[in-house]
Parts: C-alpha cells; sequence; structure tokens
C-alpha cells in the first residue's frame, strides 16, 4: 500500500526545503496556490503541512501565512552544558551582551541554593544570549563572588564555564533545572526582539561542580520559537 496522499505531499515539500528551492524564513506559497499544482483539496494540502509544522520544519504567522522555520537550538538536560558550547554543538557563533554586572548581598534564596557562609556576597550578572547575532535568551545568573574574585570581567561574561575550567580547575558536574511557560513583559520583550505576551519557556537551574558544590544560580527565559528542550531519561 502506497503512502497516503498527505505524507506524499509532506515529503515532497520537505524536499523543496531540503534541496534549498524554499530558504529559512521564506514565505512558502498558498494553500490554494498548493493545493491546485498537487491535484488535492485543501484539506488534504493542511493535513501536509500542519505535519511540518508539528515537525518544526514549517511554522505559522497569523495573518501573514507559512514560513520556512529556523532550526530550533536544543538542549539535552543532562548534566551541565554551557552556553558556549550549546551553541557551538548547534552551529551558531555564540555572543552576549551584559545588561549588568555587579557584586552584591545574596537574596535569602540564593544563600540557601548556593550555600553561602554568612557574610558572602555574591556576583549577579544580567545578560542577553545570543545564537548567530539572534537573541535567544535573557538571563540572570548569580555566582559566589570569592569563586570568581580572580577572575576578570570579561572572561566571566565571555565564557564562565571555560574560564573555571582553565584557570581554576573546576569542572562543571550536574544540575537541577525547572521549566516553565510564561510570556514576555515589556522590557523582557525588547531585550529579545520579539512582542510583549510572547510565549517564552522559563527556566532555574542551579549548577553543581564535580566535586558536589553549587556554583551557580541562573534564572533564564528563553524565546519559545528559538528554543526547544530535549529531555533524557
Amino acid at each position: 500500500m502506497g503512502s497516503p496522499v498527505y505524507i506524499q505531499i509532506h515529503n515532497q515539500l520537505r524536499e523543496n526545503i531540503e534541496s534549498g528551492k524554499w530558504k529559512v524564513g521564506q514565505k512558502i506559497p498558498a494553500e490554494r496556490e498548493l493545493a491546485a499544482s498537487f491535484d488535492v483539496s485543501r484539506m488534504t494540502l493542511r493535513q501536509a503541512i500542519q505535519a511540518l509544522v508539528d515537525e518544526g520544519i514549517l511554522e505559522r504567522r497569523v495573518g501573514s501565512g507559512t514560513f520556512v522555520a529556523n532550526r530550533k537550538v536544543q538542549e539535552k538536560m543532562s548534566g551541565v552544558t554551557s552556553f558556549t558550547e550549546l551553541m557551538q554543538a548547534s552551529g551558531k557563533r555564540a555572543s552576549s551582551k551584559t545588561i549588568s554586572y555587579h557584586l552584591t548581598i545574596p537574596s535569602q534564596t540564593e544563600i540557601e541554593k548556593l550555600q553561602l557562609p554568612a557574610g558572602a556576597k555574591v556576583l549577579r550578572m544580567e545578560r542577553i544570549r545570543y545564537g548567530n547575532d539572534v537573541p535567544l535568551c535573557y538571563e540572570i545568573a548569580t555566582v559566589p563572588a570569592k569563586l570568581v574574585e580572580d577572575f576578570s570581567k570579561s572572561e566571566i561574561t565571555s565564557s564562565f564555564y571555560r574560564t573555571l575550567e582553565e584557570k581554576a580547575h573546576l569542572y562543571p558536574g550536574h544540575a537541577t533545572q525547572a521549566v516553565s511557560a510564561t510570556t514576555a513583559t515589556e522590557k523582557i520583550a525588547t531585550y529579545l526582539q520579539i512582542k510583549r505576551g510572547d510565549a517564552l519557556l522559563r527556566m532555574t537551574q542551579l549548577s553543581y561542580l564535580q566535586d558536589g558544590r553549587p556554583f551557580e544560580y541562573v534564572h533564564t527565559q528563553y524565546v519559545g520559537s528559538r528554543f526547544e528542550f530535549i529531555l533524557e531519561k
């Protein structure tokens, strides 16, 4: 038995994308035009398009049409991976913009999460992270000040994990992570070049060194249309 018609159309549409006939970000022809070219009903054509949308290959934009989607960055939520390493694995160039950077008194939550002694201070950084100059997430990272007292600001903000490994011979181990859905505020929308109310993935992560010490507490908001998490068991 042959494949259902909508699967055959799905495969042809995907081939158009993979062959470069339709480029990333390009709007594909209207459903009416495609249905006529395949000599099928619009309902069958929509099945094929929806399958590609579900796979993340196409994306619908309300009032604009259907476009070839940018490939989302994927993060396997096991172990600890730096943002720079994550971008490299995705074939993207990592960069960041520091919004704020200062030593401060930790909150009670930060004291508890980072197991800080009395009187300890923390370094708190507010950054926008980019892949190929496209803003992917907004983050607030908190680390024990004593841990980074011998590092320069550029060493910390450019690639904190690499600096830890190369200068202090400290190696990230595991992390605990919590992910939830939220929407962009006016401030975050401006930072991430999206619209207020757009979908965001919010992650709170506590990272530990291989010796078991917590070293980084991070709140991150990822642009939902540009990032996805892959869970491993």
